[in-house]
């Protein structure tokens, strides 16, 4: 099950959370928040990961 970590306003942005978190060893998804497809640039998005990854990027996230 993947669980909602961040929210970012662009799809650059979101792109940045998910390397991020892919850097940390920790798999992540991009999603868009309003059910549009990818790619839209001025979207919301949400970044997701394994539940069972949660407590790293609360940690990762805890250092920033």
């Amino acid at each position: 099950m993947w669980v909602e970590v961040k929210k970012a306003n662009s799809l650059m942005v979101a792109e940045m959370w998910k390397e991020l978190f892919e850097g940390e060893g920790v798999p992540s998804r991009i999603m868009p928040a309003s059910g549009l497809p990818t790619g839209q640039e001025l979207a919301d998005y949400r970044v997701l990961v394994p539940k069972d990854k949660q407590h790293v990027i609360n940690e990762v996230l805890r250092k920033i």
